[in-house]
């Protein structure tokens, strides 16, 4: 079954979601969509309240509520309670909020939009400009991320090919690159930065970016080559692309006596307010 792991923005809040494309459907994180329409500080416990106080929700619990695999707040991906269009609309029946139908809205318009996606690629491009727009991204980091994106593509292609499992196999060799340049696993990583489900690399500064991309494009090159069949061997791939990006980052801090790693996240860089410990 294949899927598209996604984030959507709902007035500039984040709602994980996945693309099904056997079902041709999206599932939604209900933990998100609760979080959204209801500002909840513990939307896990306000759930389960919904479903004690709502008899027959609770009751159809088991049809609305798929687990699927998503990232969990740790970065790492895990079988999360999600479930269709059809059942966050039934769970929004429950919950009084006056973003339900706005929500509702939107739910429609990004269906509207995969399908069109489908037939053109190019609009998936242009939908994530405006998302990072809206967020408060330069341009310049816009086209950076992007490109990214397609390296980062180019490597799980590559481990796909070369008997790499998704999921936690990919993670580990992640942490891999992100240790061997950066010194830190990616829950370290946005644990320094202060992240809890963001993404880590939409909240990378410039230099950080450039250099993660630098260790997995090195990363994918060096396997392409290697050709390693076993999870061992793409893990010394994964090293030696990693230690890539170890070196310019040596050279880029000894030129400008500046460390690479910020504890800077996309929050404290977009409101242009600095960490004490980088003043």
């Amino acid at each position: 079954m294949e899927e598209k792991k996604d984030i959507k923005l709902f007035e500039d809040k984040l709602v994980r979601s996945v693309w099904n494309n056997e079902k041709e459907e999206w599932f939604f994180s209900i933990v998100d969509v609760v979080e959204v329409l209801t500002d909840s500080v513990d939307p896990k416990q306000y759930l389960k309240k919904l479903k004690t106080r709502d008899e027959e929700l609770n009751n159809s619990w088991g049809t609305i509520c798929t687990l699927v695999e998503m990232k969990g707040n740790d970065g790492k991906n895990r079988k999360i309670q999600s479930s269709n269009m059809k059942g966050i609309w039934r769970l929004i029946q429950s919950i009084t909020s006056p973003k339900a139908e706005p929500f509702k809205l939107w739910l429609a318009q990004v269906g509207n939009e995969r399908l069109e996606q489908i037939q053109d690629p190019e609009l998936s491009i242009i939908q994530a400009l405006k998302d990072y727009k809206k967020l408060g991204y330069s341009d310049n980091w816009i086209n950076q991320r992007l490109k990214s994106i397609e390296i980062r593509k180019d490597l799980t292609d590559q481990w796909k090919e070369h008997n790499v499992k998704a999921g936690t196999q990919y993670a580990t060799l992640t942490d891999i690159i992100y240790q061997a340049w950066a010194g830190k696993t990616a829950k370290e990583y946005k644990d320094f930065k202060g992240l809890k489900k963001e993404n880590l690399r939409d909240n990378m500064t410039n230099e950080e970016l450039v250099l993660n991309m630098l260790a997995e494009l090195s990363t994918t090159s060096i396997t392409k080559v290697k050709n390693p069949q076993t999870l061992k061997g793409n893990a010394e791939c994964a090293s030696d692309g990693g230690n890539v990006a170890a070196v310019a980052k040596k050279e880029l801090e000894s030129k400008t006596g500046k460390k690479v790693i910020s504890p800077l996240s996309a929050k404290s860089i977009h409101s242009k307010q600095i960490p004490e410990d980088e003043k």
